[in-house]
């Protein structure tokens, strides 16, 4: 059944929860990639649970940094400092306003390194990985941000919403925290400079 989804201050929030999604929600996928990754996920589970091999499940949700060829059909963040950085079109599918929750490289490499620290007694478990509540982001909000950040106007172009678009995507990642200490520390904000600084000085790559 489809969370209930409003709009407020320009973006879309989930009405119930303000703290995203738990692990205890059930998969409910959206597209052939979604139904891979939620293989994966019951692979690793299973593994753990017959075999006794010590797998960890990490639901990583929208990660963005250094190093990423984002396109526009995968890794938005990263695409559209590219388009940016080399003055390409950027479209909007759909109005704008759909929000995902955006966790920087930097903190998913240290959730990696506490989680395999703590592997013996978290072993067998699923964690959502992504920025949670506080790292929010919509298309539009990305887009001012990196008009800060550009000293300029940014021209977009608006298509159709895509099959399998979500309006909203937030995880709730305080089970990672209580089990091996682990929250984000790198802002919306600070992330998308570091991302758009390094994407423009090595934009040469990109062309």
């Amino acid at each position: 059944m489809p969370l209930p989804i409003i709009e407020r201050d320009g973006r879309y929030i989930y009405q119930d929860l303000p703290e995203g999604v738990d692990e205890k929600r059930n998969l409910d996928f959206h597209s052939p990639y979604g139904c891979s990754k939620g293989s994966a996920d019951q692979y690793c589970r299973d593994y753990y649970r017959i075999y006794g091999l010590k797998t960890i499940v990490m639901r990583q949700s929208c990660i963005y940094g250094y190093r990423q060829f984002g396109v526009e059909d995968q890794g938005w963040v990263a695409w559209f400092c590219i388009a940016v950085a080399l003055g390409k079109q950027i479209t909007i599918y759909g109005d704008g306003k759909q929000i995902r929750d955006v966790l920087f490289i930097d903190d998913l490499v240290r959730a990696y390194e506490l989680a395999y620290e703590k592997r013996d007694r978290i072993a067998g478990r699923v964690y959502n990985i992504g920025g949670g509540p506080k790292n929010t982001l919509s298309l539009h909000e990305l887009i001012r941000y990196l008009e800060k950040l550009k000293g300029e106007r940014i021209p977009l172009a608006y298509d159709d919403w895509r099959p399998g678009d979500q309006k909203v995507f937030i995880d709730n990642i305080s089970l990672a925290e209580n089990d091996f200490g682990w929250k984000p520390v790198i802002k919306t904000d600070e992330g998308i400079e570091k991302l758009y600084k390094w994407t423009y000085e090595n934009r040469h790559i990109f062309e």
